[in-house]
């Protein structure tokens, strides 16, 4: 028997209680197969008073062979009975997707009682619909088989190449170049040059940043067979790139688990100028073919250029992943081979979603639909978002018996689908006429597993559509996984739709004239660092204020509306690539809050105001996929957005982006660099009694006597020059501040650093005046961090961190405080007394230096580079 505890808690001010209950498992999984080890928690909390939250935390362990999906229904009374059906599905193969709902799972109510946010993509639905809309579910592609049949394809002679430029300015970066994301793996591979260096030579490209041996393949486990690398003229004749042209029944899955992106892969080769973006034209087997090639990906607001070599993994002289239907044609092989050198290996590229890929190949952003949760006008989005060369794919839920289980209606379960075109059909029928709207659906095994029921090759409705209808249809009834189906079979028999927006610059100049639209598009990139900015969910309270902050200015709305269209993608960066190191994706989500007087609130946002202010929209879920989408509908104003993981500490690069209808303004709600007052409780006014009682931080009568002891030291020490160099101001302060120090004493750097920020003709050395200006800045620093170690350990925790040098006047916004932790913090993110004051010193010296070149406070200060250099390295 399994068990599970069931946890109910409610906060009262500083009480709390919790009751727990055991009951048996038949009582709550509905089914599940072959598991041999179980665990599950299931536990919901109210946060706080003033907003009620709840928060469903399952985690499944996975020990022997678990099944690749599994079904639990929860019955759970809050305050009111409601069933919630949360279904979850494998993803990455590796483990099993965890869903967290935590400040999520109501839906928020505008001031119109009548109409209610929903948590499906906050599409407004009457109230009474909301609870079904308000449930999280997550489905994710199982693991595909090879299948191949050749096919019947469309050739394209429209190959004009363009480029699409990253918001940070430049077209494209070298995998590895600085500015690319990602750090270089060995040198910086530059295709051009690199195919210029092998024709001279007269030899053949070999790349050794992706070998061809098991290391590229695999990197937690070794092949089960023989794996021979060959070229492609070793496997084939006459090899070429494309053969008649290039399209989607080039796309025949191998043994790799990676029916996601060969799906984004097929849907790729509907739109020539998307193709052409990833796949560059200046490459073939026939001129300048020197075993090089070179594919571009979208990665994090920055296309990548992918250098590859030919080779390619095979098994008794046939390719084992990714391959055309035409033997001697191989550009879908070496794309999927370029996308795993991104990515470390052919193994990271197990298991994932279409949105994924979609968003790799375009640079779009994606939304996901469960089909029991859609909005009304779902067709007519489809029909918009294919109007505007959008990406779509579909999925049906798995089977949890039987490893993709093929339906009475020919449809294949846990299978990705890509959507090829969407129509309202002319249709004549004996008594009406009128129009029916009909998808077009493709299969990438590309074989005969095809929907069988109406409108399906060769049924009898396609006898009421004109033949002017059939031929713009490009009707087709082969036997290549391609088929159509009315919308209302497509909802009855699908469970999951995926839709990636294109990137606003994916737009050419002949949409743009034609009168299409494109969104406004705003993007940050930020990270969440432990003890500094990743402070977790809002049932942290405590914490949630150190998240990343984004204020958003929403000023016109929709044409056809009162309101603003809005959708918002958070996505974590470089986690599959890492995937070899153990790192899986973080649980992630974000909140939204309307700040109605915003020039009354500080920057960032305190925990005052999430302690009294509920968000006005949320993702639907915190959950552990590379990205979450939602999309909102919000009146006109200013908002902030707080992108977070679900729990705190947990370290992270994310890139934000905000697409909407019209112009959108978007900055980070921070705290601008430079000096602010000196915290009260830190200064003594002249003429008040110390008031230890009211927690204010003062000198004592022995501190005093120390400095008494401290100038006579000094003296001593400095000689006859009066002088002393960074060795005798470590033995002063080493004296004076050692049980600040715990006796470890001061290091060499810190008093280098101390004796630069005031030696004004760089003799190394320190006078009188000089030291006594910095020992009262010591003697303020010293203050703040009593302030703030109040249990005397000589450690500040990084989020006290940023109160601590606020009090000691400095402000600092998240990046200043980032740099600082990664720089002066241990590994569980503390401060010591000796390295926060390095920190002080650092700062000072550097906002001394700036503000000496910038008398009428512009902002802006120049430095010839011998003042430079003079400046950063003698400080």
């Amino acid at each position: 028997m399994l068990s599970y505890r069931f946890y109910k808690g409610y906060s009262y001010q500083n009480s709390r209680f919790e009751r727990e209950k055991t009951f048996p498992s038949s009582s709550i999984v509905s089914h599940f197969a072959s598991v041999a080890f179980l665990q599950a928690k299931i536990r919901f909390t109210y946060a706080d008073d003033y907003f009620p939250r709840t928060r469903l935390f399952l985690s499944v362990q996975k020990k022997y062979a678990l099944t690749r999906h599994f079904s639990i229904l929860v019955e759970m009374d809050l305050r009111r009975s409601k069933y919630v059906n949360y279904r979850y599905s494998n993803y990455m193969q590796q483990g099993l997707a965890i869903l967290k709902t935590g400040s999520s799972v109501e839906a928020t109510k505008l001031a119109n009682d009548n109409e209610t946010i929903g948590q499906n993509n906050n599409i407004f639905y009457p109230t009474e619909r909301a609870s079904k809309y308000s449930e999280a579910s997550l489905s994710i592609k199982s693991h595909d088989e090879n299948s191949t049949t050749r096919k019947r394809k469309n050739m394209y002679d429209d190959k004009a190449v363009r480029t699409t430029k990253n918001f940070i300015g430049k077209s494209y970066y070298n995998l590895g170049e600085k500015g690319s994301g990602f750090r270089p793996r060995g040198e910086v591979q530059d295709f051009n040059t690199l195919r210029r260096e092998c024709l001279a030579t007269g030899r053949l490209f070999e790349d050794p940043e992706f070998p061809a041996n098991d290391s590229s393949l695999y990197f937690s486990r070794r092949p089960d067979r023989y794996i021979e690398w060959k070229r492609p003229m070793e496997i084939a004749d006459d090899p070429q790139l494309f053969v008649e042209g290039f399209s989607r029944f080039d796309v025949q899955q191998g043994e790799l688990g990676d029916c996601w992106l060969l799906a984004a892969v097929a849907n790729l080769t509907m739109h020539q100028n998307l193709f052409f973006q990833v796949m560059p034209e200046d490459q073939s087997f026939d001129e300048n073919y020197a075993g090089i090639f070179h594919f571009r990906f979208w990665q994090y607001g920055r296309w990548v250029d992918v250098v590859i070599d030919d080779r390619l993994p095979t098994c008794r002289g046939e390719l084992v992943y990714l391959h055309s239907a035409e033997t001697n044609e191989f550009w879908s092989a070496l794309l999927e081979k370029a996308y795993a050198k991104l990515h470390g290996s052919y193994e990271a590229l197990k298991g994932g979603t279409t949105c994924e890929a979609m968003e790799d190949f375009t640079g779009g952003v994606t939304e996901m639909y469960q089909m029991d949760q859609t909005p009304p006008n779902l067709f007519n989005i489809l029909l918009k978002a294919f109007e505007r060369n959008s990406l779509l794919g579909c999925s049906i839920e798995p089977d949890p018996n039987v490893l993709e289980a093929e339906t009475p209606q020919g449809l294949i379960r846990g299978h990705a689908y890509s959507i090829t075109q969407v129509k309202n059909v002319e249709i004549h029928m004996p008594n009406r006429n009128g129009t029916i709207p009909l998808l077009r659906l493709r299969n990438p095994w590309g074989n005969e597993a095809e929907w069988n029921g109406p409108w399906s090759d060769q049924s009898p409705e396609w006898r009421f559509i004109p033949d002017h209808e059939k031929e713009e249809l490009g009707l087709t009834f082969d036997m290549d996984g391609e088929f159509w189906m009315s919308f209302h079979d497509f909802t009855r028999h699908f469970t999951q739709l995926e839709i990636c927006n294109l990137n606003p610059d994916s737009l050419t100049s002949d949409d743009l004239s034609a009168g299409k639209k494109r969104w406004e598009m705003s993007v940050f990139e930020g990270e969440w660092v432990r003890g500094v900015t990743a402070g977790g969910c809002r049932n942290f309270l405590e914490t949630f204020c150190h998240n990343p902050q984004y204020r958003i200015t929403l000023e016109s709305p929709d044409d056809d509306d009162d309101k603003c269209t809005v959708i918002i993608a958070l996505m974590q960066k470089n986690r599959r690539a890492q995937r070899r190191m153990g790192a899986d994706c973080l649980t992630i989500g974000f909140a939204i809050y309307h700040l109605e007087y915003p020039e009354r609130l500080p920057k960032p946002l305190d925990v005052n105001f999430f302690k009294y202010n509920a968000s006005v929209g949320r993702s639907p879920a915190f959950i552990n996929l590379r990205e979450v989408t939602c999309r909102f509908k919000l009146p006109p104003g200013v908002y902030c957005i707080v992108p977070s993981t679900f729990d705190p500490n947990e370290e992270g690069e994310f890139l934000l982006r905000i697409f909407s209808e019209n112009k959108n303004n978007m900055e980070e709600n921070d705290e601008e660099v430079g000096i602010g007052d000196v915290d009260d409780r830190i200064l003594k006014p002249a003429g008040e009694k110390e008031d230890q009682s009211e927690g204010n931080v003062r000198e004592e009568p022995e501190q005093d006597r120390n400095t008494e002891k401290v100038r006579e030291f000094f003296k001593k020490l400095a000689g006859d020059d009066l002088e002393v160099d960074w060795t005798e101001l470590k033995d002063i302060l080493d004296f004076a501040m050692r049980k600040e120090t715990h006796d470890r004493g001061f290091s060499k750097d810190v008093c280098r650093s101390m004796v630069a920020m005031l030696d004004a003709d760089h003799s190394g050395k320190l006078g009188f005046e000089e030291f006594k200006a910095l020992w009262n800045d010591i003697k303020k620093w010293r203050a703040v961090f009593k302030l703030y170690d109040r249990d005397e350990s000589g450690y500040l925790s990084a989020f006290e961190l940023r109160q601590a040098l606020n009090s000691a006047g400095y402000r600092l916004n998240n990046h200043i405080l980032n740099i600082l932790v990664h720089r002066y913090g241990t590994k569980d993110g503390k401060i010591t007394f000796d390295d926060y004051i390095m920190c002080a010193v650092r700062l000072k010296t550097m906002i001394d230096i700036f503000r000496e070149r910038d008398p009428d406070e512009t902002h802006t200060a120049t430095f010839t580079l011998e003042e430079w250099m003079e400046k950063t390295l003698y400080s």
